[in-house]
């Protein structure tokens, strides 16, 4: 971090999307599937491979540990937590696998979820569950939604004696609405449930306080809004449930005096080059005032939002306060060829998601103009 000092002034969409990679030729609404690394980020990420290359013994050997810690921290002190409560992974969903593979269910318990889940996290969910007996249990969440207190209710009316843990996003993936996982989370505590939220979307996305939040484990991505390079992600456990927390396999990471951060990212040889980028990118954004660019994207959103379902002639999925820097709307009729036909006429990059092939997804990035976003709405009506 130590080259980001210099606050500069908010710089506007067309300045920071000359920083960032993409094909000029697309108009890129696309940034929370894969997120985007700015160009210095990724700069740093291929010197840290440099480095790797330049003498890897002395890299692996005598380097690596210290530099993760650090990396770590800096992570932690981004997120609210400790850095001896994180550990590196590749993804949030590798870190919600390790979360769930940890939770050592039985026949006949049960975990509850929304029907909002990502679908791969939904697949972790039931095979855990079908290996031992278990039951993943989805609560219809009534969308469109009138406010955060709905998610609550019709999450836990599904709740039983036999609920042992419960499931969240922080942000959805397909339907782009916050979730109120504070709540949630203070919620199933008080009834004994184990926590484990998705995070994919949120570092960057929304402000996080994950030792207030209280979770028992929150799994995260810093390639998506942190803007990080590809392959780093975290899973933050909390300190009682970490020695329960297995890596996906056992190496060196399983070398007595090892704890939970070692276990789970001393894997073998690997290229961990993003995951030591992961402050370069937290200075990237402190030093153009990403505070700041947040406010303006989901300004910006929220106005899409609206005029996408004027266009589409389909109702909000939920109010502003649940709407970040995504803001997805219903198409009139399931089209699973759209985002096909967007992209091969209009040279536009936008999903469209399940369930149903029937969610168009819109992301406001820090790079993303308000004349991209009238280049969508002119494709569409036509």
């Amino acid at each position: 971090m130590g080259k980001y000092r210099v606050a500069m002034p908010v710089p506007r969409p067309e300045e920071l999307r000359r920083e960032f990679l993409h094909d000029p030729e697309i108009v890129y609404l696309d940034h929370g599937a894969f997120g985007a690394c700015p160009r210095p980020v990724f700069e740093r990420y291929q010197a840290w491979q440099r480095e790797l290359e330049r003498e890897p013994a002395d890299f692996s050997r005598r380097r690596l540990a210290g530099l993760l810690n650090e990396a770590r921290e800096a992570l932690g002190a981004y997120v609210g937590a400790s850095g001896d409560d994180l550990a590196f992974v590749p993804n949030a969903t590798n870190g919600v696998n390790l979360a769930a593979r940890s939770l050592e269910l039985r026949p006949g318990d049960e975990v509850l979820a929304t029907n909002l889940e990502y679908g791969a996290c939904d697949l972790a969910w039931e095979w855990v569950c079908e290996r031992v007996g278990a039951t993943y249990v989805r609560a219809e969440i009534p969308v469109p939604l009138s406010g955060p207190d709905e998610v609550i209710e019709a999450l836990f009316a599904r709740q039983t004696e036999r609920t042992r843990a419960v499931f969240v996003s922080h942000v959805t993936s397909a339907t782009a609405i916050i979730l109120p996982v504070s709540s949630i989370v203070e919620r199933a505590r008080a009834d004994g449930l184990f926590t484990v939220v998705d995070g994919a979307h949120a570092p960057g996305h929304v402000p996080l306080d994950l030792d207030g939040l209280g979770a028992d484990f929150y799994s995260g991505n810093c390639h998506k809004w942190l803007c990080a390079p590809k392959g780093a992600g975290f899973l933050h456990t909390r300190a009682e449930r970490q020695e329960r927390v297995d890596g996906a396999i056992v190496g060196w990471g399983y070398e007595p005096g090892t704890g939970f951060s070692q276990r789970l990212e001393r894997q073998g040889t690997r290229d961990l080059a993003a995951w030591l980028a992961v402050p370069d990118a937290i200075g990237y954004q402190a030093e153009r005032e990403w505070d700041l660019v947040r406010v303006r994207c989901r300004a910006l959103a929220r106005e899409a939002q609206a005029e996408l379902c004027t266009t589409l002639g389909t109702a909000p999925l939920a109010p502003h306060e649940m709407l970040g820097q995504m803001a997805t709307v219903r198409l009139p009729d399931p089209d699973p060829d759209l985002a096909d036909r967007l992209f091969a006429e209009h040279r536009i990059e936008i999903p469209v998601l399940e369930p149903g092939f029937d969610h168009l997804r819109l992301s406001a990035a820090a790079y993303t103009t308000r004349d991209e976003v009238g280049r969508l709405l002119s494709a569409l009506a036509r």
